[in-house]
């Protein structure tokens, strides 16, 4: 239908109009191919880009440090908007993006220059606010701990970033900007700006702005949700032109999910609940600055004649947000350093593990020569042997296993002279260690610096957000704080367990694969693992079999645990979807930049939980048909 562009008021925009907005970046680094698929075939109102994740803005951080007018990503400017700027300036779309990273007014100026060049009449705004070094030395007198450890406030900080909302967003595009440029954002905020400002909801109409975040939360992945990762990936036609998603969203919340014609990839319930499950904790209680969302009863329905290509998202429920934001600062803790070699040969693995060993225990010596002290870490596996699942489930064979490995060795050390010697020590095992040692994969191992984050709260009222537009401060945006608190749920809302006494028990046993989809994500050391039954009547059995509890053993080998009698790992239940979600705590080993694992994000969890045996079932097969 037509649709309703930049109309503030709701009257204006009756319930039967709609306004489209997609994504075209799940990340920093996302494909090029995405804007102009949807520039020219999205039929859009509003193109959106995220592109921060923590580890990206330590990496901003770390470039505006070294020049200043670095710290924002250059992809936004020079990739997806320069060749683009004319068609998007005569479409009428409009822009929100948090490219600006760190340095969201540097970002402006390069776009500035673009949009001069290109002789096209664009108001930029940019957003800032989110940055607060310069209120350290405050917080460290407050005693500011870490919200999930209680650590001390670090030391020395190299970053501190706010999350933002969707707020300011909003009303910069009120002032008529056509392309916002943001610093730290939720990622959720770039899609429900826009909707704000369409449809004019109001900052208490909780179940809306849960509704918008919802379609912001399946969309900033980019093609995650249009069949990227999906668990039946064999499923999933055309990768190489995978289609980007668009929501068309309305007044009352409501959205169809859908992608551009003639591209890749898959719409469809599965692709879709899986993305909903993406790095989320409990899903009654998903906390962003605007609102507290509750997913558990969201429904995902496919669209009769649409197949593969659009689905219905309903459901979503509100409630009012805390009167703080939530803070990602980051803080040097030494260097690290990864070699990667590959092996070939019969007992590569024993080779493998052989050659890390020796190459630690020569540069431990010559450590202790030049008076450098221990590595502060070590993490050393062997690709292919299997050991990521765990000691038992590793793939034990006679002909003394894999012809082929991979060698994983990453350390950490507190000064950066010990990892440049550790990195000219792995080259001499081609010749005085393991025979089949092929080659160094990258070369010689690069000498980084590791940026841990430090998570902690800070009241509304004491930021400071602006909103300019064409580099002139047009307004300060005011957070309203006089939300009634919303009482916290106890918990985990445990399922009555006799509902699930009675299920009949059999002589059958499936692969999880067989019965449910699976995605994993991480948010800081906490790796999550959602998981969808295929079909409703699968859901009880999962529920019955698949505890927190049988979850934590199966993953034991990777869970750190501080104290044997804690339970690290948490179930919450989305009935809605028919899915479960579990978050297990202290998984990563330090996670994102900080860990030294070969899978720091927990990105193949799901993927190995898929391999679990369901057992003593019925014949599930039959119940469906």
């Amino acid at each position: 239908g037509p649709h309703c562009r930049g109309l503030g008021a709701r009257g204006l925009c009756g319930a039967g109009r709609s306004v489209r907005i997609a994504c075209a970046s799940g990340f920093w680094g996302d494909t090029a191919t995405s804007v102009p698929q949807l520039v020219f075939d999205g039929n859009l109102d509003f193109l959106v880009f995220d592109y921060l994740s923590e580890i990206t803005m330590s990496l901003l951080t770390a470039a505006k440090a070294k020049s200043p007018d670095h710290g924002y990503a250059p992809d936004f400017v020079q990739v997806a908007m320069a060749p683009f700027i004319k068609d998007i300036h005569k479409r009428g779309i409009r822009v929100v993006s948090n490219a600006g990273g760190v340095n969201p007014h540097a970002c402006a100026a390069a776009l500035q220059e673009v949009v001069k060049k290109a002789d096209v009449d664009l108001k930029i705004a940019v957003v800032t606010g989110d940055d607060l070094m310069p209120q350290r030395d405050l917080l460290k007198e407050a005693d500011t701990r870490d919200m999930e450890s209680g650590q001390p406030f670090p030391a020395s900080l190299h970053s501190m970033n706010a999350y933002l909302g969707a707020g300011p967003i909003s009303r910069a595009l009120d002032l008529g900007a056509d392309i916002v440029v943001t610093g730290r954002c939720v990622d959720s905020g770039v899609v429900l700006g826009p909707l704000i400002h369409t449809f004019g909801w109001k900052q208490n109409e909780f179940d809306l702005l849960a509704a918008g975040s919802l379609a912001g939360h399946l969309i900033e992945c980019g093609a995650q949700c249009t069949g990227g990762i999906f668990t039946d990936w064999h499923r999933v036609p055309d990768w190489d032109n995978i289609g980007f998603p668009v929501v068309q969203c309305s007044s009352d919340g409501s959205f169809i999910l859908t992608k551009p014609p003639k591209t890749g990839g898959l719409v469809s319930f599965g692709t879709v609940a899986e993305q909903l499950v993406y790095e989320i904790g409990d899903p009654q209680r998903y906390q962003l600055p605007d609102v507290v969302c509750d997913f558990s009863q969201v429904t995902i329905s496919e669209i009769p004649d649409m197949e593969d290509r659009a689905v219905r998202v309903q459901g979503a429920k509100g409630s009012p947000p805390s009167d703080h934001y939530k803070v990602c600062a980051t803080y040097f803790d030494g260097y690290r350093a990864t070699a990667v070699c590959s092996v070939g040969g019969p007992r590569s693995v024993e080779k493998g593990k052989r050659t890390a060993e020796s190459i630690l225990k020569r540069t431990r010596r010559m450590f202790k020569q030049f008076g450098l002290g221990d590595f502060k870490s070590v993490n050393v596996e062997v690709l292919g042997s299997g050991e990521t699942y765990g000691g038992e489930r590793a793939v034990k064979r006679a002909d003394g296993g894999p012809h082929e490995a991979v060698i994983w060795l990453a350390v950490q050390h507190m000064q950066k002279k010990a990892l440049e010697l550790f990195s000219r020590e792995i080259a001499p095992a081609g010749t005085g260690m393991a025979p089949g040692l092929t080659g160094i994969v990258g070369g010689r191992p690069k000498v980084s610096p590791i940026l841990k984050p430090f998570f902690f709260l800070y009241p509304k009222k004491d930021i400071t957000i602006d909103v300019f537009l064409n580099g002139k401060l047009m307004e300060t945006f005011k957070e309203d704080c006089d939300n009634p608190a919303s009482a916290s749920s106890e918990g985990d809302v445990e399922q009555q367990e006799d509902d699930l006494k009675d299920l009949p028990i059999g002589s059958n046993w499936y692969r999880l694969e067989e019965l449910a989809y699976a995605r994993s994500g991480d948010k800081g050391n906490s790796a999550n693992i959602g998981i969808i039954a295929r079909h409703p009547l699968y859901y009880p059995y999962l529920k019955k079999i698949l505890t927190a509890k049988t979850v934590e053993e199966y993953f034991q080998h990777l869970i750190e645990k501080e104290n044997p009698d804690f339970q690290m790992v948490t179930r919450f239940e989305l009935p809605g979807i028919h899915g479960l979600n579990f978050v297990l705590k202290n998984s990563l080993g330090g996670g994102g930049v900080a860990s030294l694992r070969s899978d720091p994000q927990g990105k193949a969890y799901a993927q190995m939980l898929l391999d679990f045996r369901v057992r003593d079932v019925p014949d599930l097969k039959t119940l469906i048909d």
